[in-house]
């Protein structure tokens, strides 16, 4: 049985990405299975899908909900086409503003849990199979307002560059996949929850459907960075080149604006 694997499912890019893989033409498939929280959301992509989908609800932050996972994985001993761990957290604000709880949640959600699943996984991935790792371009340089957010997502924009290296001789794709803001998903408002000023203006910000679309053509390319849009390549450019003690407060100029 051939699968398609996705987390953070139920809502923003992990849901694109789960409606976006049912209908990739030449992807061979035989079910979505998808993980997320709410059971609920995740019931609602058998009614927008082809292939049949299986829900696993599923506290990636919860030790019991890896070992499910891997039990499962170990029972069904599924071959995994494309694995995308989408799930993740943010919070907008100073670093001293950010509670000890939201700082553990971000790194248990974006770290240990995006790292717990893909080494679940790897048993299970073959020659031809894909890996996405949603990271951000805030994991580009250090981001004053997004501190521990970034520097998650520079911890996974590592391990998923040192994956895709250990992984090439096999001939499995492993990508992290660097989005710019996303304007319609749920991830601004709830990022913004408790420092609704942190940031004035999203400019230039993308959509779902387009990070997406962009992002499973670099995979199939086999990029280990998918910058997918013009503003996610200017970023990855200028915090290449420019020193972050430019960088840093440059950003935090243009958050002002």
């Amino acid at each position: 049985m051939k699968i398609a694997l996705v987390t953070g499912a139920s809502s923003g890019l992990g849901r694109e990405f789960a409606r976006q893989l049912d209908r990739e033409s030449g992807l061979e498939l035989d079910e979505l299975w998808v993980i997320a929280r709410r059971e609920n959301r995740l019931a609602e992509l058998k009614l927008c899908c082809a292939h049949p989908v299986r829900p696993l609800p599923m506290d990636l932050t919860r030790r019991e909900s890896i070992e499910e996972l891997k039990a499962l994985l170990e029972r069904e001993r599924p071959e995994i086409s494309v694995l995308v761990c989408a799930a993740g957290l943010g919070k907008i604000g100073r670093t001293w503003e950010i509670s000890d709880r939201d700082n553990e949640a971000m790194i248990e959600l974006n770290c240990k849990a995006a790292v717990d699943v893909t080494c679940a996984c790897l048993p299970y991935l073959y020659r031809g199979s894909r890996v996405l790792e949603l990271c951000s371009t805030a994991g580009f340089q250090p981001m004053p307002e997004l501190n521990v957010y970034a520097a998650t997502k520079a911890f996974l924009q590592s391990f998923t560059k040192t994956l895709h290296y250990e992984l090439r001789g096999r001939g499995i794709h492993v990508t992290a996949v660097c989005p710019y803001w996303v304007k319609d998903t749920e991830f601004i408002p709830k990022a913004k929850e408790h420092e609704p000023g942190g940031f004035r203006h999203f400019p230039l910000a993308s959509r779902a459907r387009n990070v997406v679309r962009w992002a499973l053509v670099d995979s199939r390319l086999n990029l280990w960075v998918s910058a997918p849009g013009p503003v996610c390549m200017l970023h990855r450019l200028t915090a290449k080149f420019i020193p972050h003690f430019i960088m840093v407060p440059l950003m935090d100029l243009l958050r002002r604006l």
